[in-house]
């Protein structure tokens, strides 16, 4: 169910058509992006090893493990899952990623991508070549500085999963990862309390390491408890405060 009268914000900008492409200084995510502290003469370097917005629907593969490492790939809007395969034939979520993100970047090192990535909806990415990217790098000091800094929020994430899985049952997980959740938006503009899960239940569960049962479970009981508003993949944060208390209970 939701609120009376709301209404939830898309997860997404409306997508315009492929033919529309914007400059890096007119995108809604650039202060989120690679471009952001470069001087104009800098951001045009840039620009210009930049396929700009090309469309991936649902479902559609970006990359695969294995493949050449070719592109860092922007989401501009929508959202794309990573995975890896496990010894054993299963699939291990790695990441859920919104706009303003980057993609690929674990290549660097191999030259390899290392796991696979799939658009959870319609998404729109900007595709950076990435041998001319090492090669601006190495003459721009504020782009190595930029990479240094989106390369070390990516280690942040992994430090606080780590954290997530290591120390929380299954309540205070999903309680932390609606907050996560809930930040990420804000950063980029979209509502904090109201927003669109792209991913699924089993998606969810599989990230933080609990079953799909249990993840429905755990949102009935924050909607019964008044926490939450949902309705089918529409969430509505009703008292934020309260699961960030609960997703940090054993944090300490």
């Amino acid at each position: 169910m939701t609120m009376p009268g709301s209404k939830v914000t898309p997860l997404r900008p409306a997508l315009g058509p492929p033919c529309e492409p914007v400059g890096c200084a007119q995108c809604g995510v650039y202060r989120l992006c690679l471009p952001l502290g470069l001087h104009q003469a800098d951001m045009t370097l840039l620009e210009s090893i930049v396929k700009r917005k090309e469309i991936y629907k649902r479902g559609q593969l970006l990359f695969r493990p294995g493949e050449r490492f070719d592109f860092i790939y922007a989401i501009r809007g929508g959202s794309v899952k990573t995975y890896v395969g496990t010894p054993d034939g299963r699939v291990q979520i790695t990441g859920f990623h919104i706009a303003g993100e980057l993609l690929g970047l674990s290549a660097l090192e191999s030259g390899r991508y290392s796991c696979e990535a799939r658009a959870l909806e319609t998404t729109s990415v900007c595709k950076v070549e990435a041998e001319r990217l090492d090669e601006l790098a190495q003459s721009i000091p504020s782009i190595q500085y930029q990479m240094l800094k989106i390369m070390s929020g990516h280690i942040r994430q992994d430090e606080e999963l780590m954290l997530l899985l290591g120390r929380r049952n299954a309540e205070e997980r999903l309680a932390e990862y609606l907050i996560g959740l809930s930040r990420r938006f804000a950063a980029r503009n979209y509502s904090a309390t109201q927003f669109r899960l792209s991913m699924s239940r089993g998606d969810i569960g599989n990230y933080l390491g609990i079953a799909e049962e249990t993840v429905c479970r755990i949102l009935s009981k924050f909607q019964n408890a008044g926490l939450i508003a949902m309705n089918r993949r529409q969430v509505q944060l009703i008292d934020p405060r309260q699961l960030e208390a609960i997703g940090r209970m054993n944090a300490a």
